[in-house]
């Protein structure tokens, strides 16, 4: 019997913890009823605080009481309906799945990778990565097994390419240049979490984007350092591969593809031009600054930063249309619902895990717990005196701990969202800023975790080229990619907060705003 190594050991017993929890969707159920039980010993209790912004006395509410349960039956759906993430991703996707349908993500990226040149393959491929997140598996399904083709093609080791891909998909995954799906999901469970402490408190789905976006290049940087550092040595380029199956992905781009990315490239750029022309000053020009705050002329509270859904929305229709009609892969408008009704046909267990988060989340705002321990959790918090770069240093490697077994993004924001984003409030930090932690966290566990829903989709592309592929060796090839991002993504992170940067359009890094005014 082969005696485990310390770090297979480790790994299994993460394996072991992941598996041994429900599904996201019955935890939130659990919680949700936990909370209604635990509402019930709170208000035995006597549990209050003293509110920190109107000094009134917040006491537990018991959702056991005849009215307690009265509410809970009667706002079930509403709960659901009206929870803030919902909506706002069901447009985003839907736009975003007419561009991935016509095959317009999948051409961009094989264009953007096939073009690089062979000393820049690596990161291309890690930028190519990071840019995937703004869809939804395409990079997973398409980037990096397209990678190790490519690699294969260039004379080195596909392993060095399916890893830098996997790396930017995965633990870079918060980063981009470009507005996602994951914005406003975040930024809707972020609100949620911040109206615990101020009702009127709102996030944009931009909230992040100055810091997401420095972060680009930043990523692409660190996963082509420890490609060639610590993988390419692993895996040179003279190794002989045993590959099987090599698919066609790694193909010239026909004539219809290229004629459809041109089409979408003059679609953007009309978008584009209306954009900019929307943002001008008001009356600098005749119906120029139509987006801005009709007001007072500001850009920063305006339709345009408010609308920014309905923005990927409208991108994602009107350039996945203009492929579809070059490369012909859209014919008429039933190719079009296809491919909106695709991104939705995706969204089934979504929608059942927001159904219950849902109502976690309203149950916990009802009974006023969220608030009762974002106070005393602040109050000790204070009493230890930390700084703000410590105390968000231990907060995304909380994140990064927590991610190890339990792999959705969303589902950890929802349940960690209303304790710590109140929690940093009354500390006098921003839910903004305590989003962009929790982000990169989130992010650089993503490629060593055995709950990530795609793990045994990469340990199969691995096995093509390395039949004895295993998690430890998925784990151990990734490993110095998820020290060095949390290491390096830490350092952006502090300096950033040293510095006092803006992370997002109105986004600032206190609570409340005018602390730094």
């Amino acid at each position: 019997m082969t005696r485990q190594s310390a770090l297979d050991r480790f790994l299994d017993v993460v394996e072991r913890g992941g598996n041994a929890l429900p599904h996201p969707a019955t935890l939130f159920a659990l919680l949700a009823l936990f909370v209604v039980i635990a509402s019930w010993f709170a208000s035995l209790a006597g549990l209050a605080v003293q509110h920190p912004t109107t000094g009134a006395t917040v006491t537990a509410v018991n959702l056991l009481s005849l009215e307690g349960l009265h509410r809970i039956l009667t706002s079930l759906v509403t709960n659901f309906t009206s929870f803030a993430p919902l909506g706002t991703v069901l447009v985003a996707l839907i736009g975003i799945g007419v561009a991935e349908h016509s095959g317009l993500i999948g051409a961009a990226l094989r264009k953007l990778v096939l073009a690089a040149p062979r000393s820049l393959l690596t990161p291309i491929v890690v930028f190519a990565g990071v840019m995937s997140n703004m869809a939804s598996e395409i990079g997973y399904v398409l980037l990096i097994p397209l990678a190790g083709l490519i690699f294969k093609s260039a004379g080195r080791h596909p392993i060095v390419g399916m890893a830098a891909a996997f790396a930017g998909v995965s633990g870079g995954y918060s980063a981009n240049l470009l507005i996602g799906t994951i914005d406003p999901l975040l930024s809707g469970l972020s609100q949620e979490a911040a109206r615990i402490v101020d009702p009127d408190y709102t996030v944009s789905p931009v909230a992040n984007w100055y810091f997401m976006a420095f972060s680009t290049p930043v990523i692409t940087v660190l996963g082509w350092f420890v490609a060639e550092r610590f993988t390419a040595p692993r895996f040179p380029d003279d190794q002989p591969v045993a590959a099987t199956g090599d698919s066609g992905l790694v193909g010239e781009l026909s004539h219809e593809e290229r004629r459809g990315l041109r089409y979408a490239g003059y679609a953007s750029l009309m978008l584009i031009i209306l954009l900019v022309w929307s943002m001008l000053p008001l009356g600098s020009l005749p119906g120029a600054g139509f987006l801005r705050n009709p007001e007072d002329g500001d850009l920063l509270k305006s339709p345009l930063l408010s609308g920014v859904v309905a923005i990927i929305f409208l991108f994602g229709v009107v350039s996945g249309i203009a492929y579809g009609i070059g490369a012909r892969t859209i014919k008429n408008d039933n190719d079009v619902i296809k491919g909106m009704s695709a991104s939705m046909a995706t969204l089934g267990g979504y929608l059942v895990l927001v159904f219950f988060a849902a109502q976690f989340v309203a149950f916990f705002n009802w009974t006023q717990l969220g608030l009762i321990f974002a106070v005393n959790g602040a109050e000790g918090l204070k009493a230890l005196g930390l700084p703000a770069i410590p105390l968000f240093g231990m907060f995304i490697l909380l994140t990064a701990t927590i991610n190890l077994l339990m792999g959705s993004a969303s589902a950890k924001w929802a349940l960690m969202a209303p304790v710590f984003v109140p929690m940093f409030m009354l500390l006098g930090y921003s839910p903004e800023l305590t989003q962009t932690a929790y982000r990169v966290g989130d992010s650089v566990t993503n490629i060593i975790s055995p709950m990530m829903s795609y793990f045994a989709l990469i340990i199969a592309f691995f096995q093509k080229y390395e039949p004895k592929t295993g998690l430890g060796t998925i784990v151990a090839v990734m490993l110095p990619y998820s020290f060095t991002f949390l290491i390096g993504w830490s350092i952006v992170f502090a300096i950033w907060l040293t510095l006092g940067l803006p992370i997002g359009p109105d986004s600032p890094l206190v609570y409340p705003a005018t602390a730094n005014e």
